[in-house]
This record gives structure tokens, sequence and C-alpha cells, in this order.
């Protein structure tokens, strides 16, 4: 077995070796000014591994994976691993959510030297990236290949991005080249490439609202492989990092030492414009969605600041929906997004009848053993999303269509669910590599009083006085013309985190100037109205003649 050292080095060797690998160019559809970045960390069990994971497959998809940690268990697993890919994902995902604690990140994966059941290989929960709860996956090391276990993971972590198993005319790979990343089933050659099926699921996933936490900078020291000029990270000590000095293409940046050139002020980030700093309260991110917040420059560095969203629990869609990660979850949105533009939730009646039989096609998900659990009447919207549609077909790529019919008087109403199958030799495999997208999404208000996976309503928006909502930081985000931190104050708006909504020199204008410029232009109007009338003739009227009388 090899020791922790060793395994540091060979998954270091295995970002090196694989970087290059993407053949797709920038897709034209992200607005990343500079690479989401995904801070991941990944996990070994106490079982023998020598793989690594390839930050070049997320390239070609302008994100980059930094690797901020990586733990090797050589002398007991810290959970249970098991040959359920179920129990180990849920047991690991669990064991995510309290690393954040004392190690924040985006995504962790669990790379496995044992067996899954049937022809398992990784299973990862669909559209999870960021999640406090999902975002993850789990990995067998099933190759003497090193490319093997990286396609596996990539595979995995795509799911978190949204994409499903590819169809028929998504990949134009030719097989003996590998073919594709997200098919459902891979070979030898191992695939090396995504294709635009994928690219147009994760363009979707991202324009929803997922994917908030990819906008923050890593912690550079925390990265695995050490500070070095030329990583394409600033880091303590550089005043820019374009990268190798053959793939530099910076003009405000010099490659070789990761020093500005003269005269520039900065050389990336979308807060940084011809080597010069942006001036503060400038919009370099703007809100994508009601549960997102928008981000503002703020003068002293060339990155915008991470992205920040309502907090968890917030109200949205007029209070019949809750935020969670940045997203208004509702039943609506997940029926459009399943079976398009005219999709909407069925009768309470079809979430019932359907998800209290507890099978592959209705349930309320599975058990620490892959069971599927039924559904109670009150948390039956919780379950397998019914909807209603004039589709003959789910836009989800790998799903198909499962219908039942209730009768509600006099009324037949067709429930239409999904399933997502996946053959293999001997018939279906129950297990697949993902959780069920059919699902209604974590953080979704269910019922008159439960939300899924039981997301608190925040109280913290009390404390913004009125001018303003609380942010996944629990700080207030304030309105225009209120200062944070608390919104009780006249400023410039926005939050402690994502920077003012205008700047000072703005600020100042508003506040000071441009009321003394008012009262300037009223004071004018007044004295001008008296000088005018002062001018103007005045009338005078003449006394009563006096009567005069004559003698006779």
């Amino acid at each position: 077995m090899p020791n922790a050292n060793d395994v540091f080095d060979l998954f270091y060797q295995g970002f090196k070796t694989f970087m290059n690998l993407s053949k797709f160019k920038l897709p034209a559809f992200f607005n990343f000014l500079s690479p989401a970045l995904i801070e991941c960390i990944f996990t070994s069990s106490a079982l023998p591994i020598s793989k690594s994971f390839s930050t070049g497959y997320y390239k070609a998809l302008n994100i980059r994976v930094a690797l901020i940690g990586l733990e090797v268990w050589t002398s007991q697993d810290l959970i249970g691993v098991s040959d359920n890919p179920h129990s180990t994902l849920a047991s690991f995902l669990s064991w995510r959510g309290k690393q954040l604690r004392t190690l924040p990140n985006d995504n962790a994966q669990l790379i496995t030297g044992r067996s899954f059941q049937g022809t398992t290989i990784g299973l990862a929960p669909l559209k999870a990236m960021c999640s406090d709860f999902q975002s993850g996956g789990v990995n067998t090391d099933h190759s003497v290949s090193a490319v093997g276990v990286a396609a596996t993971m990539a595979h995995e972590m795509g799911h978190n991005f949204g994409m499903s198993h590819d169809v028929p005319g998504c990949c134009q790979a030719k097989a003996e080249d590998g073919g594709c990343i997200m098919a459902a089933a891979t070979g030898h050659p191992f695939p090396k490439v995504f294709n635009a099926c994928n690219m147009k699921e994760l363009k979707n996933y991202l324009n929803s609202g997922g994917g908030k936490c990819l906008f923050n900078l890593p912690n550079t020291r925390a990265m695995y492989g050490g500070q070095r000029c030329g990583n394409g990270y600033l880091e303590e000590g550089e005043e820019c990092d374009c990268g190798e000095e053959e793939e530099c293409t910076s003009p405000c940046c010099n490659a070789n030492n990761c020093t500005l050139k003269a005269g520039a002020e900065c050389a990336h980030g979308v807060c940084c414009d011809n080597c010069k700093l942006k001036s503060p309260g400038v919009l370099c991110r703007a809100a994508s969605g009601s549960c997102d917040l928008p981000e503002y420059c703020n003068g002293k560095a060339e990155s915008c600041p991470a992205n920040f969203y309502l907090m968890d629990g917030s109200t949205c869609a007029g209070g019949s929906a809750y935020c969670y990660t940045g997203m208004c979850l509702m039943l609506e949105q997940q029926c459009r997004s399943l079976w398009g533009k005219d999709g909407r939730p069925a009768p309470d009646l079809c979430f019932r009848k359907v998800n209290e039989a507890g099978d592959m096609y209705g349930n309320c998900g599975k058990d620490l053993y892959g069971k599927y659990r039924k559904c109670n009447d009150r948390d039956a919207q919780c379950g397998k999303i019914q909807c209603v549609s004039s589709a003959t077909k789910p836009l989800e790529t790998s799903a198909v269509g499962i219908e039942t019919t209730v009768t509600i008087g006099s009324k037949k109403i067709m429930c239409m669910g999904t399933h997502v199958y996946k053959f293999t030799q001997g018939g279906e495999d129950p297990q697949g590599d993902t959780l069920d997208p059919g699902l209604v999404m974590t953080g979704t208000k269910c019922g008159e009083d439960s939300v899924k996976s039981n997301v608190a309503v925040p109280e913290c928006n009390a404390k913004c006085h009125g001018h303003g909502l609380c942010n996944n930081n629990h700080n207030c985000h304030c309105d225009p013309g209120w200062a944070p931190p608390l919104c009780d104050q006249r400023g410039s708006g926005g939050s402690v985190d994502s920077g003012p909504i205008i700047s000072n020199i703005d600020l100042l204008l508003v506040l000071v100037i441009l009321p003394l410029v008012l009262f300037v232009v009223v004071a004018a109007i007044g004295l001008w109205c008296c000088y005018k009338h002062k001018l103007r003739p005045q009338k005078t009227s003449s006394p009563p003649p006096v009567p005069r009388y004559s003698s006779k």
C-alpha cells in the first residue's frame, strides 16, 4: 500500500499529465471572464489506490479544479464504505458536510478500491454542485490505467454540474478515440472530451442559478502542489500570474517573474480593464435570479467578489417558494425543466398515488441500504415529481416518461413522471450512477409547512432595519442609499461581502453635492421670481372723485 506522500505525488503528477487533454474551445455562452474555480477535496479509503484526476477535462469548459485537500485513510475508513454505492455515497456526503466547518470546499470526491454492486463504478447526485449536502461523488479505482479513474471522476462531477448521460447523436468523438465523458458506459480507451449536449446542459444549470460557489478565489495556501509562479493562481508575493510563459497572453503581466508590467495596476479579473482597476461600484456580476445578489468592484481588487445570494430559506415567488443555494426552487420550475414551457405540477392526488408505491417509479428517495422509501400523504410532494404537459417525452436526455392516470370527479388526469434506466447485458441496472433527476429537488417547498431537507426559514432579516435582506453569510445586503453592515444609516448600499453599489465619489454626489445643487437651483428660481415681480409695472387706483356742489 503506498504511503500518503506517494499518493499525493501520484495525484500531482496526474494533474500535470492531463492538463492538456481538452479539445474544445471556450464555449461562447459563458460569461466567465476568468475560469470558474472548483475548490475540491479528494479522499481515498484505506484500500490501495494509485490513480489521479484530470483538471484538463474541465479546462475545455473554462472551469478549473483547484485541489485544496487530499485525505488518505491509511489505518481505517472514517465512513462506512461497502459494495452498496448508495449507502457509501450517503455516508461520504454526510462526512463532507461535517468537514465544511474546518475546510470549506465546493465539491468532494471519494476514490475507493472496493468494487460496487453490478456494473456501477461511480455515483453522484445530479445538479448538486455547491450544495452543502450533496456536492460530491464516490468512485471506484477500477482500472490499471490512471486515465480510468480520472474519466470516472470527471463523469460523476459532470452529474453534479447537471449533465445527464449522452443520448444517440450527442457524441461525435470516435469510439477508437475513447468517445465522450458523459456516455452511459465507457470502455478502453477512456473518454477525454465533453460534447455540445453536455455544454448545453451545463449552460442551463448555470443559468438556472446553479454553481454559485464557483466564483470565489481558492485559498492558495491550502492548494496541493505548493505556491509557484506560473501555475495561474495569484499567490502571496505575486503581483500577477498568467500561467507558464508559453501560454501567457496577458499584456499586463511578466510571466517569467509574476510581476506587473510598467504602468499596470492589475492583470486579470473582471474588475481590471486595460491593466487598470475599475472604479468602485461598477457592476461585475449581475444577479441571475430573484434569489441571487449582484456583486460590484471595490476599486482595490482586480477580481469580482465571491458570489453571494439570499440566505437559504428566504421566501421567493411571492412567498410560494424558498431560496436554496441561490435558486428559487418551485415545482413549477422543475416541471418546466423536465417537460418544457407548458409543464406544471400535477394535482396532489397524482403525487399521493404514485409516491405511496415506494418503487422505482414513485418514492421519496432511497434509504442507506439503497431501498426505495414510500412517501406519506403529508410529504408526497417531496418524492417523485408529477407534472402535466402536452409534451410526449421529457427534455432530460436520459429520462423516459412514466404515465399514471387518476380520476378527479369525472375528469381523468394524466400524471407524468420520469425515470432513468441504465441497461446492462443482464437487463436494467437499478443502481445507475446518478441520483434520480425526477425527485423533487432539495430545498423545494413541497407541502404547506414542508420543505425538502428541512431548510429552516431564517430570522436574520430583522437586523437589516427594513432596508436590506440577509445573504448566505448572514450579513445584510443593503438597498441603495443605506450602508452596511446593518442598513440603519445612509450609505452606499450593498454588503460587506459583495462591494458597494455606488462608489464613495458617487455617494458624495448623491448625499451632499446633488442636494446642494438642487438647493442652489431652487433658490435661484425663487430669487428670479422675486426679481421679475419687482420689475412688473405697479397699478395704482385713483381716489374717488370729490363731489361738487353748486349754489343756487
